[in-house]
């Protein structure tokens, strides 16, 4: 019998039933959707040799189109952050009426075609709007500027914020905050010291994920930011531009420094992600 069972060898199994065709077909995805498009990205520009990315490199309309568009986007970005932390606040802690359907409009620029988000808020916010005629009486204007992209940016980073936040925010307990009032705390002291430092992270996240959208973002904002060169194009329409002129060399090498920048920011966002986290849990020890 012992040696029965000695001579049984263990059966090695996969962790789980069809990993080697889930590995296989996940690593497939990746590579044919992100991995080799990205490279391509990487390698078209310098196809043409080093003459044409320099003379790329030198055009002074493309680093305008660049500021608008990582300006605009972290502006957009950092409004967003106490709209939808309040937000947030009011979804999760604060039953009132229709709150499933405000939930459910969050999600809105998700679904909603940009182009139509762009018609809209360039109608809304026009000359002649519901909104941009009165602004106008009092000298606010907010179509065809950089504002007006701003506003554009917000709409469509909003729910980046929320959705970070919020599972969050209902995963905190109730009794820190009870605590922190049994010690005395105000209302403010106990949201500043105990709340907002546990949102910090998932804030953080958020905000990075905003910020690398509207950097790349296009049809909500082509139609309410007059794309004037060097005041008001973006990026993205610059390529668009490019690709019309048949300067492919140009196109790819905007797109190359788009990539390039949003990644720095990504890794940049996530970085100072782990140090806040870190930060928190050192504190707590």
């Amino acid at each position: 019998m012992a040696e029965a069972i000695l001579s049984v060898r263990p059966r090695t199994s996969d962790p789980l039933p069809g990993f080697r065709l889930a590995l296989f077909s996940t690593l497939l995805w990746v590579g044919l959707i992100v991995a080799l498009p990205l490279t391509a990205l990487v390698v078209r520009p310098w196809q043409e040799g080093l003459g044409a990315m320099t003379m790329a490199l030198h055009d002074g309309r493309m680093f305008a189109a660049l500021r608008v568009s990582f300006v605009t986007a972290f502006i957009a970005a950092l409004i967003n952050v106490p709209v939808g932390l309040l937000l947030t606040w009011t979804l999760v802690r604060v039953r009132l009426p229709g709150r499933r359907i405000v939930d459910a409009l969050i999600d809105l620029p998700f679904a909603i075609p940009t182009a139509v988000t762009g018609i809209t808020l360039a109608t809304l916010y026009g000359p002649q709007g519901w909104l941009g005629k009165p602004l106008a009486h009092l000298g606010i204007n907010i179509a065809y500027s950089t504002a007006g992209i701003v506003v554009a940016l917000m709409f469509v980073g909003l729910p980046f914020i929320v959705r970070s936040v919020e599972p969050v925010l209902r995963g905190l307990p109730p009794e820190q905050e009870e605590a922190a009032g049994l010690l005395g705390a105000s209302s403010w002291q106990t949201v500043w010291r105990v709340v907002l430092p546990s949102l910090l992270p998932a804030t953080v996240s958020g905000f990075g994920l905003a910020f690398a959208r509207g950097i790349g973002e296009y049809g909500s904002v082509i139609f309410i930011a007059g794309n004037q060169p060097f005041r008001t194009e973006i990026a993205p329409l610059l390529v668009v531009v490019r690709l019309q002129e048949f300067d492919y060399a140009g196109a790819t090498s905007i797109a190359f420094l788009l990539l390039v920048a949003s990644m720095l920011c990504l890794a940049g966002v996530a970085m100072l992600r782990r140090r806040v986290a870190r930060g928190l849990i050192s504190g707590v020890n």
